[in-house]
């Protein structure tokens, strides 16, 4: 039961949390917008327009040390050696250099890492003064146990805000924002004020918190994460990254964010399903799953489960499973060598059952000789008896099931031989 309320749990999350992640310099640009200060900086593509961008940062800012960061959409980018510090023209090329075209392994990447094809050039904004320095960790996002947005913050800036969670919970402090009212002034206040700051860096802090969360309201953001936010020695407050995940489903309010995209850093069967119009997150697991429907896909993966295997995909057709998107569907599967069975699980409601067995033998005869393992259909609604024959007929490789305990067994059947 246990394995199946985290399925479920899962598979919601997939469901939900569909995503558009920003670089830093993008998230600072959108923060800037909004009032936020920034860490200012310039993005370069190669090593050339890197040593330009820093001529440029000591024009406007002053700043003769730089900042030189790989941009991925992945945190821990210093602990792979993709975040230094320059101190001069020449050590912004020579970085610069280093860090463009490497692989870059984070802690939240594959071993294989991610490739650098942009770094950002920002000005160096820990100089001396009459106070210290201090980092801050901050973050806007939704409390789903509420349903109101959460201020998450923290006097540990700049750590891993999981390790700090773990070894000292009682540093992390969260304030409910209810969305009908936005952020009160009381309430940044109130975070200042456990951030254990006065005089002038209290009333930056407050600026800073309602600016953030005001962008993070009008941006329709899923996520604004600053680590670290900063306390100058002259008592500015400013944001030094920026992790912004804009949720997909208000672009429609924000087209001009579209343009924000950068399809190299995301996975690309997802951003070639997604143009296919399937909705499609890649898992590590021996089973592919073709469904049409988020609570059939749910009930699908947990099948899988209960039958020994793990879901390989979370791939729903939607509505419309006709040849060509069925066969699309199957090429995507086929890209995961990890795949060892395809299950595909259809309920014709909209879609009559036949149409989907008749599309299911036309895309497997186009591509009959990439098709090497077992493929399990179970079709229910609409006609399913008809598609049942249709399938049994066809004279292909492909099992049918009626039942979702037979196809379970059929699951374990493949697996197991």
């Amino acid at each position: 039961m246990l394995k199946r309320l985290r399925l479920i749990t899962f598979a919601l999350l997939i469901i939900n949390s569909i995503k558009m992640n920003l670089h830093e310099y993008q998230g600072k640009e959108m923060l800037s917008s909004f009032g936020v200060r920034i860490q200012r900086g310039l993005v370069a593509q190669n090593p050339e327009e890197a040593v330009e961008c820093a001529k440029k940062l000591t024009e406007s800012t002053g700043t003769s040390w730089f900042v030189v960061k790989a941009q991925v959409h992945a945190g821990g980018r210093g602990k792979g050696g993709g975040v230094k510090l320059a101190k001069s023209l020449d050590e912004v090329k020579s970085i610069s250099n280093d860090i463009i075209g490497m692989n870059l392994v984070t802690p939240q990447t594959s071993a294989e890492g991610k490739k650098v094809h942009q770094v950002l050039v920002a000005e160096d904004v820990y100089y001396p003064g009459e106070s210290e320095t201090s980092e801050f960790y901050m973050s806007v996002l939704l409390n789903r146990a509420t349903g109101n947005n959460m201020i998450m913050y923290s006097t540990e800036g700049g750590m891993d805000i999981e390790t700090v969670a773990e070894e000292t919970p009682h540093l992390i402090h969260t304030i409910d924002i209810d969305p009908s009212t936005g952020i009160l002034p009381f309430q940044a206040r109130q975070v200042a004020f456990n951030l254990g700051l006065s005089g002038l860096a209290f009333k930056e802090m407050t600026k800073f918190v309602v600016s953030l969360y005001n962008a993070y309201d009008k941006s329709d953001s899923s996520l604004f994460e600053i680590n670290p936010v900063l306390k100058t020695s002259d008592n500015k407050i400013l944001a030094v990254d920026a992790k912004v995940t804009i949720d997909d489903n208000a672009l429609f309010r924000h087209k001009d964010y579209l343009a924000l995209r950068d399809f190299r850093e995301e996975n690309p069967i997802e951003v070639e399903a997604n143009k296919a119009g399937l909705n499609y997150v890649d898992l590590d697991g021996n089973v592919g799953c073709m469904v049409n429907g988020a609570g059939l896909a749910m009930a699908t993966m947990d099948l899988i489960k209960q039958s020994g295997g793990e879901p390989a995909n979370f791939l729903d057709v939607g509505g419309t499973a006709d040849a060509e998107r069925v066969e699309i569907a199957f090429r995507i599967i086929l890209r995961d060598p990890s795949v060892k069975a395809i299950l595909v699980n259809i309920f014709g409601g909209i879609v009559r059952c036949d149409r989907v067995a008749q599309g299911i033998v036309d895309a497997y005869n186009n591509m009959k000789d990439s098709i090497h393992i077992p493929i399990i259909v179970r079709l229910q609604g609409t006609n399913a008896d008809l598609a049942k024959k249709i399938i049994d007929n066809s004279g292909l490789d492909v099992q049918s099931a009626v039942e979702f305990e037979e196809a379970a067994q059929k699951v374990k059947e493949v697996l197991a031989s």
